[in-house]
């Protein structure tokens, strides 16, 4: 028996409808799966009922993946794709497998020799980077920064540093809780000339994307309160 195909699944990075950030294909696919892996079934579910998804929610698989995942359960997962079944990975949001623990299920797939096709919808990462007009060429995504002192303002020292020396943009991310804090840490650490990219509330009608220097960006973090962040650094 052949196996079945694993499907990259992104979803809307927050409260928008699907039709507006997806396309048709990759709703298309949402649509005819029966089988699902996902961070929290919960929100599969209203993603999955947002995308038009004919069959009722409760008659449809979907198994959890998340940071409380051990290794060794990874393998179950993968059950439905050794019958031959087709499977849906999606993320809590935007793109599967990208800073997403997802991953874990591509790579197992990949060791079984089982198809993996990635469809097409929004990354925050990428929509960050080509928003900030730093530089494309090289970049480094470092998921989130610490959130206490003084590793914070040492860690951030270290990407500016990197930055510099590499002329390597540094992407990086913080919940809403805490963005205008690590905004403030950023302006106040960073050399004044050196480049601080915002991309808040991506693809939302919300969204701001603003890059200037640390120097102008002091006694601005209302600009990022309360909302979910992609900062970038650059020169």
């Amino acid at each position: 028996m052949s196996p079945g195909t694993l499907y990259l699944i992104p979803v809307p990075l927050g409260p928008a409808a699907p039709d507006i950030c997806l396309p048709p294909d990759t709703l298309a696919a949402a649509r005819r799966l029966e089988h699902f892996v996902a961070e929290r079934a919960k929100t599969a579910r209203a993603h999955l009922k947002a995308m038009g998804h004919p069959r009722p929610l409760q008659e449809l698989s979907i198994a959890e993946l998340n940071e409380h995942t051990k290794a060794d359960e990874i393998t179950a997962l993968l059950a439905p794709l050794k019958a031959g079944k087709d499977v849906g990975l999606m993320s809590e949001a935007g793109c599967p497998a990208v800073a997403d623990p997802g991953a874990e299920l591509v790579r197992a797939a990949h060791r079984e020799n089982i198809p993996v096709v990635p469809l097409i919808g929004p990354s925050s990462i990428l929509l960050a980077l080509m928003g900030s007009g730093l530089g494309g060429q090289r970049f480094c995504f470092h998921g989130y920064l610490p959130a206490k002192e003084p590793e914070r303002t040492q860690k951030i020292r270290e990407l500016e540093k990197t930055a510099r020396r590499d002329k390597a943009t540094q992407l990086f991310i913080e919940t809403p809780y805490r963005s205008a804090v690590l905004l403030q840490a950023l302006a106040a650490t960073l050399a004044p000339d050196t480049l601080i990219s915002v991309g808040a509330d991506l693809s939302l009608p919300s969204q701001v994307i603003r890059t200037q220097s640390a120097k102008a960006w002091r006694g601005k973090d209302e600009t990022v309160k309360d909302r979910l962040v992609v900062f970038g650094i650059g020169v």
